[in-house]
């Protein structure tokens, strides 16, 4: 299969060539004649499998067919993403496949953390395509600097994140902005029930693809599953970037703190390392990012922030110092290595507190690991007996149960 037999247009392919890309990837395959046909798509792929590509290609294609002069100053592709740092790569995407189009696009992105009032000027260049976070796109709609009255395609990216992220609500008040004959297209990793409802008030009979043919990211990854006292994470991490001689590792903790902390102690013994997380300003995030994928960084160090959407090329490792709460956030953290068939290592540190943890996480991802440990900084001790608590103690004031009791003994 290639690009130019799914219907794809000399521009974007020579595009595509210039970016390396010489064949579609298996989800690529399956929805780009879709969404050129014009079809509603409700689409399932694993992380790393192309799917920006496998949407921006054919909205390119069928944006520089449109020939209505009335309305080539509108926005005509919205594009949703749950984080800035997602936005922003998806924007430069866009920019990338359409650099040989015979028209240039005005492209913009629209997220939080940065001036609104250059947001509402950059509007003012009629930009066709829109890649934004959901609540400053709402905050520019209520400020009336933007309209949707002519958008032809939107793009739900990563939606079962931004689903997570609680955005119930304010879906419901974006339709509102909305033209009700739109192409609506929905690329999500998962696909979980609570979303049942959200697609039917979106979506309009769509075609649903599940790409089972890309193999699962926790199979392309090598992982490993280290033994090691909380107190010991630090110094073995240290140990291994040294020993091991990783020069590029994403490192995920729990916590803006931990990030920090973690980062600091890197540094203190020679190991170039900044912490990535929600509370940096916009342009201090874009700096960070900048700096690693540039490998001026040895080891960025980051909340759950990172865990979808970035694409970091040729990154190595990927190190679970805390391990994620939700056992689907595991492949999404892990697959930041691994993409793209390159080879790539994910070490997942575990004390005795989080063995039943990770063994859930084990049992979802439908993998199981073997435990190791590296010598001087094995696990020791004996795991903590977990007690029952005690029985509640009733309150002076009645309960609803024993209202209902004494009405029915009246």
């Amino acid at each position: 299969m290639t690009f130019l037999s799914l219907g794809l247009k000399p521009f974007l392919i020579e595009s595509l060539v210039k970016k390396g890309y010489l064949s579609p990837t298996s989800i690529q395959e399956k929805v780009i004649p879709l969404i050129l046909e014009g079809h509603d798509l409700l689409a399932q792929a694993q992380t790393g499998s192309g799917k920006t590509a496998a949407f921006a290609l054919p909205v390119l294609q069928k944006l520089q067919e449109e020939k209505n002069e009335e309305i080539s100053s509108s926005i005509k592709a919205l594009i949703l993403t749950p984080t800035r740092e997602l936005a922003l790569q998806v924007t430069a995407s866009f920019k990338t496949y359409n650099q040989c189009g015979p028209q240039d696009f005005t492209i913009l992105s629209l997220i939080g953390g940065e001036d609104i009032e250059i947001q509402i000027k950059d509007l003012l260049k009629n930009p066709q395509i829109v890649v934004a976070t959901l609540g400053r796109l709402l905050d520019l709609l209520e400020r009336k600097a933007l309209t949707l009255a002519h958008l032809k395609i939107l793009v739900l990216d990563e939606a079962d994140r931004l689903l997570d992220l609680g955005f119930a609500l304010e879906f419901q008040n974006l339709l509102k902005e909305l033209p009700s004959v739109r192409q609506n297209l929905l690329f999500s990793a998962t696909l979980p029930e609570k979303m049942n409802n959200f697609i039917e008030n979106f979506l309009n009979e769509p075609l649903k693809i599940v790409d089972n043919e890309e193999t699962p990211t926790a199979e392309l990854i090598n992982q490993r599953v280290i033994e090691v006292n909380r107190m010991n994470r630090g110094p073995l991490l240290q140990h291994l970037i040294k020993s091991e001689k990783w020069e590029h590792v994403l490192v995920f903790v729990a916590s803006c703190k931990a990030a920090r902390n973690v980062a600091a102690k890197l540094n203190k013994h020679g190991i170039q390392a900044e912490a990535f997380h929600g509370e940096l300003f916009q342009d201090e995030r874009v700096k960070v990012l900048k700096d690693f994928k540039n490998k001026k960084i040895n080891a960025l160090v980051c909340t759950d922030l990172a865990a979808r959407g970035l694409d970091i090329v040729d990154l190595p490792y990927v190190v679970n110092y805390d391990l994620p709460r939700s056992p689907a956030d595991y492949i999404h953290r892990i697959g930041r290595t691994g993409r793209a068939g390159k080879a790539g290592m994910a070490i997942s540190f575990i004390g005795h507190e989080d063995q039943s943890h990770f063994a859930l996480i084990e049992k979802r991802a439908q993998i199981k690991l073997d435990r190791e440990s590296v010598a001087n900084f094995e696990l020791t001790g004996e795991a903590p007996v977990i007690q029952k608590g005690l029985a509640p103690i009733k309150g002076k004031r009645p309960s609803k149960k024993d209202k209902a009791r004494a009405l029915q003994r009246k």
